[in-house]
């Protein structure tokens, strides 16, 4: 709970502070990388730090945390949290970093913000801060336990035995662990980071979900090739898998993270209702591929969106499993329909006459705008907002906006 003192403060000069964080975290990237490069060795996504978004992130989680504290001081939003903390986990962020962050940001902001900064000011947000950081440590904490693992040693040699091209740029690894024993717990919708060296011998990583059922000692990831835009670089991780990684090779995979999972027991009779467009079906798939492996009778939805059969990856896998499923029906828009799927819809996904059932289970998976505006066709279904859960790949630009927005 943030003190009384600090709340004013806090309310006083959020505004400011606010409107300054994307400087002051353009800087306080800048200023720890220069110093510490060695963080950038498989820690942090040279992509999304060249795209803007793991600062803009950042900074608006920052202010999310600090505008709910202030609203509600009784209160820490623990959606916010939760997904940063299993972010954390699947990089393996460690107590110590949270000390380093502190030295470079609150540099940052005293940089920025001159003398607005009084002891005053700077007490206020550095309680903030650790009091974000103390709840990210304590839930990082028992996500390393959950996992089985040391805090920060997530990493683990996985053997491609299989890898199938999906789509002109969406390829899938079927994975073994090289080590031959069992395959860590996950649930199904989770994700793991993949952590591989680049020409420079500097360690990437990126986050894939898994797309198959994660109940066996087998697991699958499909990745789609990531290519730049508007000036940013291609994809790193996703082109050099594509590229190079063959049936024999090893990945380094982490233990599986995500806080947008299917929590299915067997006897489970709630409907749910998995939404996507793109790549966001990998999620899907891997839900589904779960339910079917569980005997479920759920009812099932399927809804995705696509730009045509073609690009459609894993949309064979998904036909078979719904077919497998008694109580489950797939509904698919195209914007470019073809012969490979006559029963599809043409154009963006509009939910006018599909029938969501209100007590659904939603899971959202896409980009941000899809996910934006099927999201609201979804309440405006009478779909409760506690009742959607969504997943973003890389740094998550929408949390900030919290869960009812």
């Amino acid at each position: 709970m943030l003190s009384a003192e600090s709340a004013a403060v806090i309310r006083a000069t959020l505004p400011a502070v606010g409107g300054a964080l994307d400087e002051i975290t353009t800087r306080f990237y800048g200023a720890m990388f220069r110093d510490r490069p060695e963080l950038l060795d498989g820690m942090f996504n040279r992509g999304n730090q060249a795209s803007g978004a793991q600062r803009r992130a950042l900074a608006g989680s920052i202010a999310g945390f600090a505008t709910a504290l202030v609203d509600d001081p009784d209160t820490r939003p623990d959606t916010l949290l939760d997904r940063i903390a299993h972010k954390h986990a699947a990089v393996g962020v460690t107590d110590d970093q949270y000390t380093i962050v502190h030295k470079y940001l609150f540099g940052a902001m005293a940089e920025v913000l001159g003398d607005a900064v009084t002891p005053e000011v700077a007490a206020a947000w550095d309680e903030v801060y650790w009091l974000m950081a103390g709840a990210l440590i304590g839930r990082e904490a028992r996500l390393y336990q959950d996992a089985g693992v040391e805090p920060g040693k997530v990493w683990r040699r996985w053997t491609v035995v299989e890898r199938r091209v999906e789509t002109p740029d969406v390829v899938s690894f079927l994975l073994r662990p090289a080590d031959g024993r069992p395959a860590p717990r996950a649930r199904a919708g989770q994700y793991v980071s993949v952590r591989v060296r680049m020409t420079d011998g500097v360690h990437q990583l990126r986050q894939y979900s898994l797309s198959s059922d994660p109940g066996g000692d087998l697991r699958r990831i499909t990745v789609k090739r990531v290519a730049g835009t508007a000036g940013t670089p291609d994809g790193e991780v996703s082109g050099l898998l594509h590229e190079q990684v063959r049936e024999g090779d090893e990945l380094v995979l982490s233990a599986p993270f995500g806080d947008v999972f299917l929590d299915d027991p067997a006897d489970a009779t709630a409907p749910v209702t998995l939404v996507s467009a793109g790549i966001g079906g990998t999620p899907m798939a891997g839900i589904l591929a779960h339910l079917q492996a569980l005997g479920s009778t759920r009812p099932v939805l399927v809804l995705h969106a696509d730009r045509s059969p073609a690009d459609h990856a894993l949309r064979a896998d998904t036909r078979r499993l719904v077919e497998r499923l008694p109580n489950a029906r797939a509904v698919f828009w195209y914007e470019r329909p073809g012969t490979e799927d006559p029963d599809a819809r043409e154009g963006l996904m509009n939910l006018d006459g599909i029938e969501v059932p209100a007590d659904s289970s939603v899971f959202l998976c896409g980009p941000l705008p899809f996910m934006r505006e099927v999201r609201a066709q979804l309440l405006r279904a009478g779909v409760p907002a506690r009742s959607i859960r969504y997943e973003v790949f890389g740094p998550d630009l929408w949390l900030p906006a919290g869960p009812a927005a």
